[in-house]
């Protein structure tokens, strides 16, 4: 029995695409992100349970359009809340690609997976500044209650644009509330995104999932690292802040 489970671990933490390099490949510098990041306080959101009867990931997956087949990563995947019933949706033939940067949750994870027998999920490890992702890949990128912890957000959506396959999504969701407070204003959210080359498809309220849902595609060249503008809070505007793309950067 431990040499079966042994042999399960191995599969879940593969998978059939060439594995990323450990070292991220030096393309010239990126703006900082000019806000505070949220610290990683814990791999879960909130207890499986609580967000099963609110209907979270059902929703969540509807609204993404997720259906059988499709290829999917879950970023910042966590104990596996989305992981378990992503791999229901896409079935048999669809593929998950579960991803977390902080080693032992990553591990946890691959456990839960070949505890489950979950044979069309993968688990991977990721920096924090580069998702890891093999290029032209997936119909749908899922970044759920992680956005506000991205430490490099303008280097990591550069990096992980190439990832998308035509006509493929970047879905997130999270809170209206600062990002030190583990949520993005959907401001400062749409601002980021555009600044790396990304369109905003649509943004709608999600009480249930605590904040709102966003759907982003990639729109246009990938820019040059050189030329990305950080989004900035303009403090000294009357009423509430609005983010502003602005650099120091030379052009």
């Amino acid at each position: 029995m431990l040499t079966l489970f042994a042999a399960l671990l191995l599969s879940a933490c593969e998978t059939p695409v060439k594995p990323p390099q450990n070292k991220v490949e030096d393309v010239g510098d990126f703006p900082a992100a000019d806000r505070p990041v949220a610290t990683i306080v814990s791999s879960r959101w909130s207890n499986e349970e609580s967000r099963d009867r609110l209907n979270e990931a059902e929703n969540v997956m509807d609204m993404a359009g997720i259906r059988p087949g499709m290829t999917v990563a879950d970023i910042g995947a966590g104990e596996g809340y989305y992981t378990i019933r992503l791999a229901e949706r896409v079935g048999a033939d669809g593929r998950v690609l579960a991803q977390d940067v902080v080693p032992g949750v990553r591990d946890a994870l691959a456990e839960r997976v070949a505890r489950e027998r979950l044979d069309n999920v993968s688990v991977r490890l990721g920096v924090p500044e580069d998702p890891r992702l093999p290029d032209n890949s997936f119909d749908r990128v899922l970044m759920v209650h992680m956005y506000h912890e991205i430490a490099e957000p303008y280097e990591f959506l550069w990096r992980m644009r190439p990832s998308l396959r035509p006509g493929g999504q970047v879905i997130v969701v999270d809170a209206d509330r600062a990002t030190q407070n583990h949520g993005t204003p959907p401001a400062l959210l749409e601002c980021e995104f555009a600044a790396v080359g990304y369109r905003m498809v649509r943004m709608q309220p999600m009480e249930s999932a605590g904040g709102y849902f966003a759907v982003f595609e990639a729109s246009g060249e990938r820019p040059d690292p050189r030329t990305i503008r950080a989004c900035r809070i303009d403090r000294d505007a009357p009423g509430a802040p609005a983010p502003r793309a602005t650099s120091d950067m030379p052009g």
